[in-house]
């Protein structure tokens, strides 16, 4: 394994080709019925990366990815890397006016789209005529997916651009750790927004720095990263590629030598602890409680259905989970680590927070800051531990460029601090006697009610064990008295007997102060999210005022 030729630089490409071929024939990833090695893997890249060439596709290019899970978003990713372009993450679920403005945004020159998503496509006001090259993907098992289907003219089948290229390398001069590293954000209080790592950043910020499980420490040379191949390891991340969750990881994974296995359609608690057994998971990744809730009631159900002994450890991402979720996971997978992580698209990895069964848990997650990671008041002081003051959670080192066409709210996240430049996302905490940081939420989705600052989180993490709750997020809305009043917008566990404001009050009492209690209750047949379980606050406000209005409120 040393004999190997070490990667020239800490780009992806470079990591990745120095990498495979130690692991040839190793499985890489799992996504439904698809299989690939590494050697398959990156073979079926190369031709991709011959094929966008032939189109015009180069250094700097963007290359949108309108997929689900499937084996071609990563073959995609490692194709536009070895160009030097840059693949760009989007959500399937947006509307051709969303997705419109996504490609104008990122500049995207080329689109790889699943055929069940063709409809939106073909919807994009002003048209996709201006692509180099449009590729269309057979989902993986198409029995798991809904989507509209539409022909689009000049696209190319995917498989046949394949089968038409060479598989040998693609070699593009000028590779280095510089190359850029895009990924948008969800944008559920907003547009979406791209941001921009360099590639070297991203590597030791986002995806490990060589280090998947954080437990030996990053690499200090690319080189290193040949000898931390591992002897064998099972991923299964519960969130879809287009986001951070599932992207970090897989590639944290992809380049230690460990397989990842993809749900390839909608969450199914069963299926998925089919595939823990199938693919001898040994660590598996959800997001939040839209993500988690699902399992652990799939499991009760059947709880002696599954054999997972390979499980070591649940690892949380993206989405806060209630501290009712930890425990009960703890309770239910004794001996395993339950870990709760922190970060966003614009700080990577923050922190974590790990889990056995007895830790006492409240609140959303505290964790131990890195020397790099601290909370500071309005004045760009650090808060002092115990003081009780709420700050902004920032964190210094390796950061990204800023945000693409966006320098106001580039100059606003990232911020110098006595010569350090921090990253200030939004997040409020305040920092505990013994040094620990508790977070509280986001500052954007704060509720100010008769003073009193509430954050949504914390309200949902208690309501949502009511059990007639399915599902719910909280946000204020206009009020005389209050200025705004805290609203639980429910999907009820039973649509026949949903809960009533009283229930939900009197659930929340012996778990929050009166002020946080919801004041108003508006039901709904579904809470959206997004394909990751990430809130939709945007939704959630929308549709607390319309059914405000709707009860004569």
């Amino acid at each position: 394994m040393n004999d190997a030729a070490a990667p020239a630089s800490y780009n992806f490409a470079d990591l990745w080709e120095a990498v495979w071929p130690l692991v040839s024939d190793r499985e890489a990833l799992v996504c439904g019925p698809q299989r690939r090695t590494y050697a398959q893997l990156a073979e079926r890249a190369n031709r991709l990366a011959h094929h966008l060439r032939a189109a015009g596709v180069g250094p700097g290019d963007r290359i949108g990815l309108f997929l689900r899970n499937d084996a071609g978003y990563l073959e995609a990713m490692i194709a536009a890397f070895s160009l030097r372009a840059v693949p760009v993450n989007m959500n399937h679920r947006y509307t051709g006016e969303e997705l419109g403005f996504l490609i104008a945004d990122s500049g995207a020159v080329a689109l790889l789209v699943h055929e069940t998503l063709t409809g939106a496509v073909a919807t994009v006001p002003g048209g996709v005529d201006h692509l180099r090259t449009l590729l269309v993907l057979d989902d993986p098992d198409p029995a798991t997916v809904e989507g509209d289907r539409a022909d689009l003219p000049g696209a190319t089948t995917y498989e046949d651009a394949l089968a038409a290229s060479s598989p040998d390398p693609v070699a593009t001069p000028g590779r280095s750790g510089d190359d850029e590293y895009l990924m948008y954000t969800g944008g559920t209080t907003g547009r979406p927004k791209g941001v921009q790592w360099r590639q070297e950043d991203a590597f030791f910020a986002c995806i490990g720095g060589g280090d998947p499980m954080r437990l030996s420490g990053p690499v200090d040379e690319p080189g290193q990263l040949l000898e931390r191949i591992v002897p064998a390891f099972s991923f299964l991340p519960l969130a879809p590629l287009m986001h951070a969750a599932a992207q970090w990881t897989t590639w944290s994974w992809l380049l230690a030598g460990g397989k990842t296995v993809l749900m390839p359609g909608r969450l199914h608690g069963p299926t998925v602890w089919q595939a823990v057994v199938d693919e001898g998971v040994n660590s598996l990744t959800v997001v939040g409680d839209a993500v988690g809730r699902p399992l652990v009631e799939a499991w009760e159900a059947e709880p002696d259905r599954w054999d997972v002994a390979n499980l070591f450890a649940i690892s949380n991402g993206g989405a806060p989970m209630s501290p009712s979720l930890k425990t009960r996971l703890a309770e239910l997978f004794p001996g395993r680590a339950i870990v709760d992580g922190f970060g966003s698209s614009e700080s990577g990895v923050q922190g974590s927070q790990r889990l056995q069964a007895g830790d006492p848990i409240t609140g959303l997650a505290r964790f131990a800051p890195g020397p790099l990671t601290g909370v500071f008041d309005d004045d760009l002081r650090p808060v002092a531990p115990g003081s009780g003051v709420i700050g902004r959670v920032a964190n210094a080192g390796r950061l990204p460029r800023g945000y693409l066409n966006d320098p106001a709210k580039t100059a606003e996240t990232f911020v110098e601090v006595d010569g350090q430049r921090y990253c200030f996302t939004g997040d409020l905490a305040t920092v505990e006697p013994d040094g620990t940081i508790q977070l509280l939420g986001r500052g954007s989705l704060c509720i100010n009610t008769g003073g009193e600052k509430v954050f949504p989180e914390e309200v949902e993490s208690v309501l949502v064990d009511h059990p007639s709750v399915a599902d719910v997020l909280v946000v204020g809305t206009p009020d005389e008295r209050w200025g705004s009043a805290v609203t639980a917008v429910v999907e009820p566990a039973d649509a026949d007997a949903p809960p009533s404001l009283d229930d939900l009050r009197e659930h929340a009492r012996a778990h929050l102060a009166g002020f946080k209690i919801p004041k108003r209750l508006v039901v709904v047949d579904r809470v959206v999210r997004s394909p990751a379980g990430k809130a939709d606050y945007r939704w959630a406000q929308a549709a607390a005022a319309e059914g405000f209005e709707a009860t004569g409120g």
